[in-house]
């Protein structure tokens, strides 16, 4: 019993300061001036004015040659950068709390096929672990579930909100098949030994393809008998509404996978990780398929692998054509989601155009989610969902925000590690630089 109490007070010493108040709708007009405007779509406007009405980029121009009235409140930008909230690809952001605590984890389901799962109304909008994103321009997330071969459904959030509701962008984006590893390393952690084929993934694709294949029938029927939520709810993503996203590495995994969509028919379909699938870029290219490259901070998977593979790949994938956006997916991924912009710098540090490496956590994740209407870039009509930055905010010495924006609200910055920053910079008579 007294270990209970432990654990329900420290989840209460967890939630109950976290939450700050989501800030207020906008009043007024910003006008940003002067900054150097990095659009998102790979443009770059060294002099800018951006003007912030109703949540809303009513214009943004490059004041050398536009000249503009400023409006409302004025916001010098003057040796400063403005980027597109980043947006956090295959995240668990808001699903887990402390990985001890079994209370605060809800990332996955029990069981094996579960389409029906939406991750969204488990998402915590007060967990300290997002509310550490926005210093570093992390403003928007895909919430997604893990386990299992289907793990269910994610959505879009953005990362100020009193509630899921409140913080959904786009509600049930996606439907998650984690396809099966078609080989798997023998021996144990310890002691490991070769790599060898897995010896029943051709049992478990067919038990997939099967499931699938069920759920068709289901959703064609006229009037199915009884209500079966697991194939009721592929229907959208059946339908093209909604994304299949697969989450598979390998070369011979991925060849299995594109034939997958074509003899299923599968119309949006997206791949997660894709290690090796710079193998198969002419055939992602052709079948117009899209890859969220797996997490660029990482080791190589092979011993034979170069150890920079995990920094180039994203390049290798887009200079064959293929749309390529950038997750975060592997050990503590929730708290190394603040890194979305420095793994963006990391692809350009490794050859790929440093606006292009942007648009690899801005505009084409926006694409990708279907929210690219409103978010992912700085345009005319779109939210203003956007951050200024000191410098280069790919970089970590340059990441500096000195004013964020979602939706056009003025987001607070502060976290539980700024904070404990100013507290023990304040008792040591230190100078707290901002």
């Amino acid at each position: 019993m007294k270990n209970i109490l432990y654990i329900i007070c420290a989840l209460f010493a967890i939630t109950a300061t976290a939450q700050q108040t989501p800030a207020s709708e906008q009043k007024g007009v910003y006008t940003i001036m002067n900054a150097t405007a990095h659009i998102g779509n790979g443009k770059v406007i060294e002099n800018s004015v951006i003007v912030i009405e109703n949540g809303i980029i009513t214009a943004i121009a490059d004041a050398t040659v536009v000249r503009m009235d400023i409006k409302g409140e004025k916001i010098d930008g003057y040796g400063m950068h403005v980027y597109p909230g980043i947006i956090a690809m295959n995240s668990t952001l808001g699903l887990v709390e402390v990985d001890a605590v079994n209370a605060s984890d809800d990332e996955r389901e029990i069981g094996t096929f579960n389409p029906h799962i939406r991750s969204l109304i488990a998402y915590n909008a007060e967990s300290r672990v997002v509310e550490s994103m926005r210093p570093n321009g992390v403003l928007i997330a895909q919430i997604v579930p893990r386990g299992g071969r289907i793990s269910g459904k994610s959505s879009v959030v953005q990362l100020d909100a009193w509630n899921w509701e409140d913080a959904s962008v786009r509600t049930d984006d996606g439907v998650h098949i984690n396809w099966p590893s078609s080989f798997r390393r023998s021996g144990t952690w310890y002691e490991p030994g070769p790599i060898e084929p897995s010896k029943n993934y051709d049992e478990q694709v067919t038990e997939l393809t099967d499931f699938l294949n069920s759920a068709k029938a289901y959703n064609s029927t006229v009037k199915p008998v009884g209500l079966n939520l697991k194939y009721a709810a592929l229907q959208p993503a059946l339908n093209g509404d909604e994304n299949f996203y697969i989450h598979v590495d390998g070369e011979k995994a991925i060849r299995d996978v594109l034939k997958f969509i074509k003899a299923n028919d599968i119309k949006k379909p997206v791949i997660i990780g894709g290690r090796e699938g710079d193998k198969v870029a002419t055939e992602l290219v052709a079948m117009n398929i899209p890859v969220v490259a797996g997490r660029v901070h990482d080791l190589p998977a092979r011993e034979d692998e170069d150890f920079d593979m995990p920094y180039k790949f994203p390049k290798l994938l887009a200079d064959k054509g293929v749309m390529v956006a950038l997750e975060n997916s592997g050990s503590m991924e929730r708290h190394q989601a603040r890194n979305f912009p420095f793994y963006a710098g990391t692809v350009a540090g490794y050859g790929m155009d440093m606006e292009q490496a942007l648009m690899m956590i801005t505009l084409t994740p926006a694409k990708i989610l279907g929210i690219d209407k409103n978010y992912g870039s700085l345009e005319q009509g779109k939210s203003a969902t956007l951050f200024i930055s000191k410098g280069n905010a790919l970089d970590m010495r340059g990441n500096q925000l000195t004013r964020a924006f979602i939706d056009g609200r003025d987001i607070s910055l502060n976290s539980h590690q700024t904070e404990l920053y100013e507290r023990y910079m304040n008792k040591f008579g230190a100078e707290i630089k901002r």
